[in-house]
């Protein structure tokens, strides 16, 4: 029998794969938070929450107030905050702050009262947090709902304390002793929120109080309620050491009556079952993409730190009343309305990789995603580009016109779709002041082809996008029977990249309103015509019309030669535009990978281009070396901004062996996987396996790849095709093959293939 065990086992690790059944296990939230404002390795903080939950908890070791809020070496903790961040550039907002203390009176002070901690003693899963807070000899534990949280203080000898700040900026603490609890609200917001918006919160501790105060602006007070610029609340115990207090917690953005209905999320469950409550929804989550790999456990590690943060954002920004209903407070108009609504996500970024996603493993979160879409338009009369939680002013361009087309094309069904059709319409003629939803310079870039240099900044990055929404527009057009004469102007302006082309560099630049080109053009300037990143970088973001461009630049050839001088160039900078070296600009030039900038996202599509000119080895070779250099399990492990699941959904695509360049065309463009086997498990029932069992940083190129048992030599697979259910085989070796994927037939779709514009981009006057 030991003889037979042994041999199983050996057959086993031979084989080099085993299931992956508890995944959260793999999940380390402390993934990007070793971050500053001069070097992002993610600038995230550790979110204990439930996939797409409308409250987030983190420890707070920053200032309130900083968007910096969880700093990986950070020395002390001043409390645990509900968060709604979506970004340390975005900041937060509706958050307020738990902390316990012990001592012969409660401190209010942030400075004084926080503690010394260490990551020794901190526990951080996605459904459970934990840790000791030194100062005070407590340990406080952390298990989430979508909108509620217990929380349990292991307490000291003597007096201890908890405190609940609700921030300033206009804030309101009710200390009801009868009852055992606190209510109140914050106001704390960085904008997008009308005048009445608050964040109500309700506090239930499962024991008598022996104390009970409150604060304004950091002065104690007997009285039990308060409403000031900054209100706070105090509420102790006598213990004796390791005595423990429960709290629930939760909040609403509609009254302390509905966030005393979000309590009821927790029922009667102990710390316990909630979080193993918590376990089951991740694992629920994460498991639709089983991996099996033992070659390193690390690697696993990132793949599932990715995926959880894949599925954060955009947050659930809804609650269920009394009656079993969906609601939502609008931050839109301030009114509370039926229906489900989401927030944080910036489409800039998500649009690329987090999206598609959604749409491919989530769809039916895909889907509720798309009713909250119609929400916002209702409620504001435009799409978001940028929420947090309603309408900012962040980035350039108008890609939720590929976030609605994209889940159209692709399926998803059971949403207004005539609403969304009239909001990327109406948003591609129309801005909303500001803010950074509709087009900027709609009217100039309708009339020329492009957006001027001469009339706002970073028109480049501006004119490339909006002719990819232009395209998307035109795609959801037909897909929905518009007449062509309607929806003929999008595909036609579709092309205008073509007119910021300058054959002279092949590459993008700024134009004037004149039509001559901007001057002393600089490809390595970052901004000026271009939005974080240069010319290098965004000149390839033409993802409707890959073989457009290659045309533009004379042929396959020259087209790889220009994709090859990216990694070539050395990490040449030009940041004057910035006054200063930006923390993306420092993550490019310490990269080792000359002029390419992972961290940012104009470029994380690049790699793939290869695709389109017939050097499909080179995809390969440079999606191994990103993965490997970029990504880890660890405290660092991104090379730039996460961006609300952006980057770690580029991650768990090119895991998978494939990436959407081009959301909408209903493709998928090859690189090669990163596991021995993966299982998507897609939500009709079907799978898709795709196994490459010799694969290995040496074994990085495809040999062949057989679907569904057939050769198959194209660079790309259909979203129809998976969702049949697919088998994917690769044979993995260590040289390229370069005859695989070399033919015009090969390549991933391109706009210019099926459509010929009726007329010629703008021609530039003779250059000065």
């Amino acid at each position: 029998m030991k003889k037979l065990i042994v041999s199983v086992i050996a057959t086993l690790l031979s084989v080099g794969v085993y299931a992956i059944e508890d995944p959260v296990q793999y999940v380390n939230p402390l993934v990007g938070s070793h971050s500053t404002v001069g070097l992002s390795t993610g600038n995230t903080y550790p979110a204990i929450a439930l996939p797409w939950g409308m409250n987030f908890w983190t420890p707070q070791t920053g200032k309130m107030g900083d968007g910096w809020c969880y700093t990986y070496d950070a020395e002390k903790i001043r409390g645990f905050k509900q968060t709604h961040q979506p970004s340390p550039w975005m900041n937060d907002y509706a958050m307020f702050n738990i902390m316990p203390e012990s001592g012969d009176a409660p401190i209010y002070d942030e400075n004084r009262r926080a503690s010394w901690y260490s990551h020794k003693a901190e526990v951080s899963k996605p459904h459970y947090y934990k840790v000791y807070l030194a100062d005070y000899d407590i340990t406080t534990e952390i298990a989430p709902t979508s909108r509620a949280a217990i929380f349990r203080f292991t307490f000291t000898e003597g007096k201890n304390f908890v405190i609940v700040d609700a921030f300033d900026r206009g804030s309101y603490v009710k200390v009801i002793p009868g009852e055992n609890k606190i209510v109140g609200y914050t106001t704390r917001n960085s904008g997008g929120v009308p005048r009445n918006f608050k964040n109500y919160f309700v506090l239930q501790f499962d024991r008598p109080f022996t104390y009970t105060s409150t604060a304004d602006e950091g002065k104690e007070s007997t009285n039990l309620e308060m409403k000031s610029k900054h209100a706070a609340a105090a509420v102790g115990f006598q213990t004796k050491r390791g005595e423990q207090v429960n709290v629930r917690v939760a909040s609403s953005f509609i009254s302390i009556e509905q966030a005393e209905q979000n309590l009821k999320e927790l029922g009667n469950r102990s710390l316990e079952e909630v979080c193993e409550a918590g376990r089951q929804e991740w694992n629920k989550v994460l498991s639709v993409i089983d991996v099996e790999d033992n070659s390193d456990v690390d690697r696993l590690r990132t793949f599932y730190s990715c995926l959880y943060r894949s599925v954060l954002f955009p947050r659930s920004f809804y609650e269920i009343n009394a009656k079993g209903e969906v609601v939502h407070y609008s931050p839109y108009n301030g009114q509370v309305l039926p229906g489900y609504l989401f927030a944080d996500t910036g489409f800039w970024d998500t649009f690329r990789a987090l999206f598609p996603l959604v749409n491919l493993m989530y769809p039916e979160m895909g889907r509720k995603m798309q009713e909250g879409w119609v929400n916002a338009y209702k409620e504001s009369g435009f799409l978001p580009e940028w929420s947090s939680p309603g309408h900012r002013a962040c980035m350039v361009g108008n890609n939720s016109a590929s976030v609605v087309a994209d889940a159209y094309l692709k399926g998803l069904r059971g949403y207004d779709i005539e609403a969304l059709w009239n909001a990327v319409t109406h948003g591609a003629n129309a801005d909303l002041p500001r803010t950074t939803s509709g087009r900027k310079q709609w009217q100039n870039y309708n009339k020329l082809g492009y957006v001027p240099y001469d009339s706002i900044n970073e028109s480049a990055a501006r004119t490339l996008e909006y002719a990819f929404d232009d395209w998307s527009i035109y795609k959801l057009g037909q897909a929905l029977g518009k007449p062509e004469k309607e929806i003929k102007v999008y595909a036609e302006h579709a092309f205008n990249y073509k007119n910021l082309f300058d054959k002279e560099y092949n590459l993008m630049r700024g134009r004037l309103a004149n039509g001559e080109w901007a001057p002393n053009f600089n490809p390595f300037k970052w901004g000026d015509a271009f939005t974080e990143g240069n010319s290098w970088h965004y000149s390839w973001s033409v993802f409707h019309d890959p073989q457009g461009l290659i045309d533009l630049m004379g042929g396959n050839d020259t087209f790889n030669q220009m994709l090859d001088s990216v990694f070539i160039l050395p990490p040449i900078f030009d940041e004057s535009y910035y006054g200063g070296v930006i923390h993306e600009i420092r993550e490019m030039q310490i990269m080792n990978m000359g002029n390419y900038a992972h961290g940012n996202q104009p470029i994380q599509h690049m790699i793939y281009m290869y695709n389109y000119s017939g050097q499909p080895w080179k995809t390969q070779y440079w999606l191994r070396e990103t993965m490997n250099r970029m990504y880890n399990a660890q405290a660092d492990g991104y090379c730039g901004d996460e961006d609300n699941g952006q980057t770690s959904a580029w991650y768990i695509f090119t895991a998978m062996g494939f990436y959407p360049v081009c959301p909408g065309s209903g493709e998928y463009v090859l690189g090669a996987p990163y596991f021995k086997k993966m299982t998507l498990h897609l939500e009709n029932g079907k799978d898709v396996v795709i196994t490459a069992p010799e694969q290995s940083d040496v074994n990085r190129y495809v040999g062949t790849l057989k679907v569904n048992g057939v050769e198959y030599g194209k660079n790309y697979v259909n979203h129809t095709d998976l969702l049949g259910g697919m088998k994917m085989d690769y044979t993995m070796q260590p040289q390229p093959n370069q005859q695989r994927g070399t033919t015009a037939e090969a390549a991933p779709y391109s706009f210019s293939k099926e459509y010929k514009p009726a007329g010629k981009a703008k021609s530039k006057k003779k250059r000065k």
